[in-house]
């Protein structure tokens, strides 16, 4: 289904203007600053992107189909997009800048950094992850004086604990793919970012992790709605 036709909007200030967030569904998101538009992960199934403003900036984590729908992007994309992917989604999609695990560029004025995004535990089958490292991105976009994390599909891997200087997190909570309450808030309690929102959580019950992390009064749990 797609998302509502007013989906909720967060504005966040920084030192250089103010960055909107707007919550499309499921792991689909638009960040706009500085005049610009950046696209995460866009999906037919979660708005009408026939409606939507152009990108400046399209980041796609990973290659699976609630994360890639080429429809979306061509919807979306014009000349002048930069569209950043993985090295399996480039399979799918012509014209990207791959990034790989660990790469930083700076992209339309954007620094952009790729995080590591893959299971640890949850197991498709034995020994077959449902993500298997040094596929999947998270990426780190900086706007202003804020750096946001859009995790995609992880869990608490060794290389999201020890991210540094996040303002803003978007960290993914649904079994069996990614993230329980319980490794969201083992996350967040080691790489502390000022604002969480959890995102992609199906059915999980997002009260688990405010009770979580209710004493971490450093860190502010926003719920938005992100099935």
């Amino acid at each position: 289904m797609a998302a509502e036709n007013n989906p909720a909007k967060d504005k966040i200030k920084t030192g250089q203007g103010e960055i909107t967030i707007t919550f499309l569904g499921h792991a689909t998101l638009i960040l706009s600053y500085a005049g610009k538009v950046i696209h995460i992960d866009p999906v037919m199934q979660y708005a009408d992107y026939s409606t939507l403003p152009k990108a400046d900036l399209i980041l796609v984590t990973h290659e699976h189909g609630d994360h890639l729908d080429l429809q979306a992007i061509s919807a979306v994309r014009t000349g002048a997009t930069a569209l950043v992917v993985t090295e399996n989604a480039a399979q799918q999609v012509t014209g990207g800048i791959v990034l790989k695990n660990g790469d930083e560029k700076t992209i339309q004025g954007f620094q952009i950094a790729a995080v590591p995004a893959y299971n640890l535990v949850n197991m498709r089958s034995p020994g077959v992850p449902f993500h298997a490292r040094g596929i999947g991105n998270g990426y780190i976009i900086t706007c202003g004086d804020q750096r946001i994390y859009i995790a995609g599909d992880t869990e608490n891997t060794p290389e999201m604990k020890s991210l540094k200087n996040i303002q803003i997190a978007f960290l993914p909570m649904n079994l069996p793919y990614t993230m329980t309450p319980e490794m969201v808030a083992d996350a967040a309690k080691a790489f502390r970012p000022q604002i969480l929102y959890p995102y992609h959580y199906g059915n999980t019950d997002t009260k688990k992790l405010i009770n979580l992390l209710k004493d971490e009064k450093d860190i502010e749990v926003r719920i938005r709605k992100m099935m």
